[in-house]
């Protein structure tokens, strides 16, 4: 049995002292990929040119204009060409038959095969697709990529009759015979939000390839993420039923869904299951998702019997434990503990401030957040837009408060700043709650705002809004603006430098 009445800062020595057991986790550096080989942009623009305004003249016409802008055909400019018109079939199909008649020496590949279908998925046209990728199929051009482009598309269209013909089709010509291609195909569709077209596919080709446990756990991801819940359990229902043991990965998603639904004993109870059932593949993402969803629920003597837990275990916290429970603990009530959970880390990342200032600010503490915020800028932590967001929600509501000045507040600066922009049907619900008070207003959207006024403009603007705000006072407020406004500035002299 968990304790659940217990105090919830019973067990924070015993944390505190645990700190310094914990190995840190970095992600290593990505490769950079090689630049593209450049093209004549002079001879692509004309080129696309007479392909759009001539898309209703007659072949002849059409190839007689081509044949004169003297370009060369490659590969690359055909790709390009194709780019330029991601969702209009017309200038790519003619474009397509002057490779054909016109250039014999040009050879089509998948790649560019493949470019042509998703240009027709994406226009639907379903006939004409069907039709190229049966020729494409002819011509024994297929790869998985088409695959993924024809499920796609097809499920996008409703033809999901057509779809499964068409994997039959390519299972019988020995082109979709393993469970790795139907594994990228569903995941594909479920990435789409095409979970459902995505299960109707699996059932159909059971017979020929049969699923295994990364296709249920794409599955059961798909429907989690769209809301349905119910469909993901019968999906986890079957794939135990078939004799499959579910992935970490599926029992991490399906742990996630049920904190998202308030169904917290549920999701413990499936930690439990992913302990008996893969007790040596649980890891530290697993730890983690578990101790953030706790603490954001309130559960604090859980989340440190978790950590207790994982620590036994060999298991190093990386900085988001860290900042979960942080986060868990401020919001409690418990800052001074929370203070030295955060000085007992060696070297605390922004999602350790993160979680730090969301506490405060739980705790209607914005001055003590504001003073984090400071601190965390002298020590290099660059902040992000969320850290300016969250810090403007705390000093001045999600929807905007009334300030303490009557010249210098929420409505002239933000609401002030929307009639600037032109968007004054925007600030008209504000500005009729400031004259007659107790009308409902939506979210003041923050990021948009800042969005808005990211260039030299908002950077005087900021500038100035600084210095009115410290005149009456409001220096937290004022700081994080300034902050802002450098911020801007900075990047706006490495735009200009790079131009």
């Amino acid at each position: 049995m968990i304790p659940t009445r217990n105090h919830p800062f019973r067990y924070l020595p015993k944390l505190h002292s645990l700190l310094l057991q914990c190995r840190y986790v970095s992600d290593p550096p990505k490769p950079q990929s090689p630049p593209s080989n450049p093209i004549d942009p002079h001879l692509l623009l004309r080129v696309c040119t007479i392909l759009y305004q001539q898309q209703s003249a007659p072949d002849t016409k059409v190839f007689s204009n081509l044949r004169n802008v003297g370009f060369d055909l490659t590969h690359e400019f055909f790709l390009q060409v194709c780019n330029r018109f991601p969702f209009s079939w017309k200038p790519i199909h003619r474009f397509f038959h002057f490779s054909l008649y016109e250039s014999h020496h040009f050879p089509h590949t998948p790649i560019t095969h493949n470019k042509i279908l998703d240009i027709y998925g994406k226009s639907s046209n379903t006939q004409l697709f069907w039709d190229f990728l049966r020729e494409t199929a002819d011509k024994r051009l297929v790869t998985v990529s088409t695959l993924r482009i024809a499920a796609k598309s097809l499920a996008v269209a409703k033809e999901m009759k057509k779809c499964v013909e068409f994997f039959k089709l390519m299972h019988a010509q020995k082109l979709f015979d393993g469970v790795e291609t139907l594994d990228v195909v569903v995941q594909s569709l479920c990435s789409a939000k095409l979970v459902a077209e995505a299960r109707y596919l699996v059932l159909k080709l059971k017979s020929l390839v049969k699923p295994s446990a990364t296709t249920y756990g794409f599955l059961v991801y798909g429907f989690c993420e769209v809301g349905e819940l119910v469909d993901a359990c019968k999906v986890w229902n079957l794939m135990v039923d078939e004799g499959l043991e579910p992935e970490v990965a599926s029992y991490e998603k399906m742990m996630d869904a049920f904190f998202k639904c308030n169904r917290i004993s549920d999701a413990m109870a499936m930690f439990g299951t992913l302990k008996l059932e893969r007790y040596h593949d649980l890891g530290l993402s697993s730890y983690r998702l578990l101790i953030s969803w706790l603490c954001r629920k309130g559960k604090l003597v859980e989340a440190h019997m978790v950590f207790g837990e994982m620590l036994k275990r060999g298991i190093g916290a990386d900085n988001e434990v860290f900042a979960s429970l942080v986060y868990g603990v401020v919001s409690r009530g418990g800052v001074r503990e929370g203070y030295k959970i955060v000085q007992g880390i060696g070297d605390p990342d922004l999602s350790v401030y993160h979680g730090l200032m969301k506490g405060l600010l739980r705790q209607k503490r914005a001055r003590e957040a504001t003073q984090v915020f400071r601190e965390m800028v002298e020590r290099g932590c660059e902040p992000t837009m969320h850290t300016y967001i969250m810090l403007l929600q705390g000093h001045l509501g999600k929807r905007g408060r009334k300030g303490p000045d009557p010249l210098v507040n929420f409505e002239s600066i933000f609401v002030g700043g929307l009639v600037k922009l032109g968007k004054s049907l925007e600030a008209t619900k504000y500005l009729e709650r400031m004259m007659n008070g107790g009308i409902e207003v939506p979210r003041f959207d923050y990021n948009r705002f800042l969005h808005c006024f990211s260039n030299e403009e908002g950077v005087f603007m900021f500038e100035e809004v600084g210095k009115r705000l410290k005149e009456v006072g409001l220096v937290d407020l004022a700081d994080i603006l300034v902050r802002y406004g450098e911020k801007m500035a900075t990047r706006e002299r490495r735009r200009r430098i790079k131009m």
